[in-house]
């Protein structure tokens, strides 16, 4: 969070023009994204974006910020949406994303077209539109295809997002693995820990499916990766999605007490960020394994 308190300071310089703040801005919203703090993220927008279905501030703004202002308050409609199930909030989130991509291509800015359609791809993936998804992430992949490029690697990461939801896990895993040398590249600490997440997740998936224990393990030391690199990251949100993950892990193969230490964590986490999304998650996880556990009642409750 050190590079989030140097934009803070930044953005308080009375000698910044409107361009040069709403750059700031723009950049300091996407540092809070990355690491799971979306309503931190947007309160940092400022005066140019307040709340999900206003219209961005963009008078006296060129191209380039106008574009980037318009993609921060799109996606940002997307995560917060998402985390509050709020109506409409993904179609709002598109809109502005494909505005914001069109004026990149106007620009022919290649990394920054290929972020917006990744996050236009992810707002098809929240509403289950699998198709739509996987077909915008296919285009984002043939226009980078020459390129080893952030965004190629956010595409094939949610690429393979989009097949684990679609019980398309050795298709996720293939992705994956492709993947792979993207991200020990990548000094980014949460698109780190975001990856070995998905590789836990496909692993343990598969693992279950075909009653690999090698493939349980690896899921196990996975996690133990994405944990590190968040904690790094202080990417709160994925860290508790690690926590619930690897209750659910545990509660699978009979380790019970262990499960609810980190189902304790998890809970801890996404009630600190007020999700109930998640929180709700948790509490489904704990009463599978306190139904597993012959504890009834307590599962009810």
């Amino acid at each position: 969070m050190n590079l989030a308190s140097q934009l803070l300071r930044q953005i308080d310089n009375s000698g910044l023009n409107l361009v040069e703040r709403a750059k700031l801005r723009c950049q300091l919203a996407k540092e809070l994204e990355d690491s799971g703090n979306y309503e931190s993220a947007r309160s940092a927008m400022g005066e140019l974006w307040q709340r999900i279905g206003n219209r961005p501030q963009l008078e006296g703004l060129d191209q380039h910020t106008t574009a980037e202002v318009l993609l921060r308050a799109g996606a940002l409609s997307g995560w917060i949406g998402s985390a509050n199930q709020i109506e409409g909030a993904q179609e709002i989130a598109k809109d502005l994303i494909s505005e914001s991509a069109a004026l990149f291509e106007t620009l022919q800015e290649t990394e920054k077209v290929a972020e917006a359609h990744i996050d236009l791809a992810i707002c098809y993936w929240r509403e289950g539109a699998f198709d739509e998804a996987r077909l915008t992430l296919r285009e984002v992949l043939s226009r980078l295809a020459d390129k080893d490029s952030e965004q190629k690697g956010r595409a094939l990461l949610n690429s393979a997002v989009v097949d684990i939801f679609s019980s398309r896990f050795n298709d996720a895993l293939h992705t994956l693995t492709e993947a792979a040398p993207l991200f020990e590249k990548n000094q980014n600490d949460s698109a780190k820990g975001r990856f070995h997440i998905n590789l836990a997740t496909v692993l343990k998936r598969l693992g279950a499916a075909e009653k690999r224990e090698d493939y349980t393990d690896r899921a196990l030391v996975e996690y133990a990766a994405a944990s590190y690199h968040l904690e790094q990251a202080g990417n709160t949100r994925y860290r508790a999605i690690v926590e619930n993950n690897l209750g659910y892990l545990l509660f699978t193969t009979g380790k019970f007490a262990e499960a609810h230490e980190h189902l304790d964590r998890a809970h801890l986490l996404f009630a600190s960020l007020k999700d109930s999304v998640h929180t709700a998650q948790v509490d489904d996880t704990r009463a599978r394994v306190l139904l597993a556990q012959k504890r009834n009642a307590e599962a009810e409750k």
